[in-house]
């Protein structure tokens, strides 16, 4: 048997994929941007997908479990995933499968009793915590993980009014690359934006805060549950490895009036986040007029001729660089 790796599943290939997928009781509906495909006399005996770098939608035909196919379907994946330059890959699993990811070196970094995250470095969010700057870690110490997409008015306004409270505070700029603004740029405007408070740490969050927008279900059957699943999950990474670290007693959010799946998060954090010693402060939004300040409002403002109402919203670093890129 040998793996074929496709990019572009269509037609009967695609019909049987997905067939095979639902008798594993696997979702097959969720964006997968390669896929191996390990056949056998014309019948699909395994599959293994990866999205970016998150491996997904592993299977293998019950007949044929116990014969080291997944061990197959990870290496031919593992390598094309080298190819293309991914040297730090992850998956999302169901925890009773935890044994066997493990057998072929991948590992857990953190679980909940439906979803277990694992990566295929020992002990990589320790390492990775390690580069990031640690000013101060006693007294009381803030955080607050923000998107920033990009930075506004109303992030500065929380981020100074948190650091008014703390002896120290750490903003996490999510890494992941959603959204019109790079990564590296967001988490620039958030250092510049922010260069002027004394007592403030800006850093990323790495692969290991990871938004809702790249959690994948397709292992999870009661779809409803999705967000609070992903939610616990990002709360335990936060918590075991976050916390401890940076000495974090106190995580800042603001009010959420319109995104109903942040508003959720907020109220799972007020639900966990004390359990680990953890306080959550919940700050009222900053409002222009009668409305919130929020990333969505500048971005909904863009092209359309408005540099008053722009910079209503947005600090003079986050002006002058959407400036300098053609935006206003």
């Amino acid at each position: 048997m040998e793996v074929e790796l496709t990019r572009n599943l269509q037609g009967w290939q695609r019909s049987q994929w997905s067939e095979f997928l639902t008798r594993a009781g696997l979702d097959s509906t969720e964006p997968v941007e390669l896929t191996a495909l390990l056949w056998e006399d014309g019948e699909l005996a395994a599959t293994g997908s990866r999205q970016g770098n998150v491996l997904k939608c592993i299977a293998v035909d019950q007949a044929r479990q116990g014969e080291g196919l997944t061990a197959t379907l990870l290496t031919s994946l593992r390598q094309e995933a080298f190819s293309c330059g991914l040297r730090h890959l992850f998956l999302y699993t169901k925890p009773q499968n935890e044994a066997m990811f493990s057998s072929l070196f991948f590992y857990p970094v953190a679980g909940t009793d439906r979803a277990l995250l694992m990566e295929d470095r020992k002990n990589g969010v320790e390492a990775f915590l390690e580069g990031l700057e640690r000013p101060c870690r006693t007294g009381v110490i803030g955080a607050a993980v923000m998107h920033c997409n990009p930075f506004t008015r109303g992030h500065r306004w929380l981020i100074e009014t948190a650091a008014g409270e703390c002896d120290w505070m750490y903003v996490f700029v999510l890494s992941e690359e959603q959204g019109r603004f790079p990564a590296a740029d967001r988490l620039e405007l958030v250092r510049q934006g922010t260069a002027d408070l004394p007592n403030v740490t800006v850093a990323p969050t790495g692969p290991y805060l990871i938004s809702q927008a790249t959690f994948p279900t397709y292992f999870l059957k009661d779809k409803t549950q999705a967000a609070d699943v992903q939610c616990l999950l990002d709360i335990e990474v936060f918590t075991r490895y976050f916390v401890p670290y940076f000495g974090i007693t106190r995580r800042y959010v603001g009010t959420e009036p319109l995104c109903p799946v942040t508003n959720r998060y907020n109220q799972v954090l007020a639900e966990q986040l004390p359990r680990a010693g953890v306080e959550l402060r919940q700050l009222q939004r900053l409002e222009a007029g009668e409305n919130p300040v929020s990333a969505s409002a500048v971005r909904a403002l863009l092209g359309k001729g408005q540099p008053e109402a722009l910079r209503a919203l947005v600090p003079d670093t986050t002006y002058a660089y959407l400036q300098a890129h053609d935006l206003i």
